[in-house]
């Protein structure tokens, strides 16, 4: 029998941020630096660990750094992502609905870490609301995946059309549609439609923007921002106009949702625009007189879940 072929994605080493110093400026707190080099070290320890449990078990497996990775994944049986969501995140990017996903959080936020440092600065790191395991339960949920003990759940997907063009990459947790200037005012209006039929009066917004998130992502930006948290498997999205200026239609069609085989249409009305896709991760830049398509018509995203997240 064929061994099963994994590709091992890995969160780079040097991500956390070098903290460099002046005649100018004070030093940094040893507290922080030590601190820092921690972090390091306890996510090169786990991808240590992840890589032995690997070389035990009867597959093939090659690893990769999140940020070399520039086409479309294939010819795998499974991704084991090694880091956070972000590095989650980054391999949906590059995934149909054909290869499923596993994600191991490799430096868990521990709550005495967050109090003990909380005067000084703030300890708490990647949630890893999607990682399925740490390295306390890797080789366990690695056994059930390849034994077919665990089965992946199918995550919604949101897909943008821009100008009748679908964009190649699909965002799992949210999109913003926003000025490039934080500060500037975003014109647009929207409408939500099915079947080429509108089903809901046009709304016309000066705000910061408009984010759309679907189930995965509404625990993230979405949640902070006042929207509501969503079953992990349901296949609506969720939008909300940011901080709209003297609205003069009801409040509530400033945030709704947008069920399966309805789509959200935007017409975008500034000068220039950004669709941030899945926070910084991918951007694509829009004009005035483009129109937006936003919906849930997308490849769905297997992955193996919590057990949390299935109760």
């Amino acid at each position: 029998m064929d061994r099963k072929k994994l590709l091992l994605l890995l969160k780079p080493f040097d991500v956390y941020p070098i903290l460099r110093t002046s005649a100018f400026s004070p030093l940094p707190n040893p507290q922080v630096l030590n601190y820092l080099d921690n972090r390091r070290r306890v996510h090169r320890e786990a991808t240590s660990f992840c890589q032995k449990i690997l070389q035990k078990k009867p597959v093939q497996w090659e690893s990769i750094l999140r940020n070399d990775l520039s086409r479309p994944i294939r010819d795998v049986d499974l991704v084991v992502t090694v880091g956070g969501d972000g590095t989650l995140l980054r391999a949906s990017h590059f995934l149909d609905d054909s290869i499923p996903i596993l994600g191991v959080n490799s430096d868990p936020t521990k709550a005495d870490e967050v109090k003990e440092f909380n005067d000084e600065f703030d300890a708490t790191r990647s949630t890893g609301y999607l990682c399925a395991c740490t390295v306390n339960n890797f080789e366990q949920k690695l056994d059930d995946v390849l034994e077919g003990r665990s089965v992946p759940s199918d995550l919604s997907r949101l897909s943008i059309r821009v100008n009748s063009e679908t964009l190649p990459s699909y965002a799992l947790n949210d999109i913003l549609m926003a000025h490039p200037c934080p500060a500037a005012v975003s014109r647009f209006s929207f409408r939500i439609r099915q079947d080429n039929q509108s089903c809901s009066p046009l709304l016309n917004s000066r705000s910061s923007g408009l984010r759309v998130s679907t189930a995965a992502g509404s625990t993230a930006a979405m949640l902070s921002a006042g929207g509501v948290k969503m079953q992990i498997q349901s296949r609506d999205l969720q939008y909300m106009v940011r901080e709209p200026i003297s609205p003069r239609t009801s409040s509530s069609l400033m945030h709704g949702f947008v069920k399966p085989g309805q789509s959200m249409g935007v017409s975008w009305f500034c000068k220039e625009g950004m669709i941030y896709i899945d926070g910084c991760h991918l951007c694509h830049s829009i004009k005035h007189g483009d129109t937006i398509d936003i919906s849930s018509d997308a490849p769905v995203l297997r992955v193996h879940l919590p057990s949390h997240l299935l109760s």
